[in-house]
């Protein structure tokens, strides 16, 4: 995979339209940039619908990708399917009419145009990409795991460690049983 593309819209035009115009975009084959700790698998695929309002545009966009993980349970390295869709008000940082910058003040955490009236769509996506991100991905849903002996994965065949030597603080816990008689209180 080429090194990450921005996904730059330019959207000087669609702000001098009537609101209610509406753009389209299919992506297809793009990366963007990705946090630190995210490693993007497969290039995006989706498609975009940019839409004109009072305020600025709607963006409305729904993309594939892949980002690379490691199993929870055995730690084998991964990738996971991601399907991120982006639903959000973005507003002009420049006046379209006199160029002048617009006060941003009242609505800080608002996504904004850069000083070209172009949406840097990247940006959305590497942020919805890392909110969808797993918190615990599984390599299946029946991940036998790491065997707490050898650390190997239990594999069907992994052999079996029952002459292992038990720890001698948790010796005492071999004998513990649980009573079938209810408890009262």
């Amino acid at each position: 995979m080429s090194g990450p593309v921005p996904l730059l819209l330019p959207l000087a035009g669609l702000l001098a339209e009537p609101p209610g115009t509406e753009r389209r975009y299919d992506i297809d084959g793009a990366t963007v940039p990705m946090p630190e700790d995210l490693r993007l698998t497969a290039p995006l695929l989706g498609k975009a619908r940019i839409t004109r309002t009072n305020r600025g545009v709607i963006v409305d966009a729904d993309f594939s990708t892949s980002i690379a993980a490691s199993c929870s349970r055995c730690l084998r390295d991964i990738e996971v399917p991601e399907h991120v869709e982006i639903h959000e008000e973005v507003l002009p940082s420049i006046d379209l009419a006199t160029g002048g910058a617009l006060d941003t003040s009242a609505e800080p955490d608002v996504a904004r145009l850069n000083g070209h009236h172009e949406l840097e769509l990247g940006t959305l996506v590497a942020e919805a990409i890392s909110l969808e991100e797993p918190i615990a991905p599984l390599c299946e849903a029946a991940c036998p795991g790491l065997c707490p002996t050898c650390g190997e994965r239990l594999d069907p065949g992994h052999p079996e460690h029952e002459d292992a030597p038990i720890d001698p603080r948790l010796a005492i816990l071999q004998g513990f049983r649980v009573d079938d008689a209810p408890e009262t209180g």
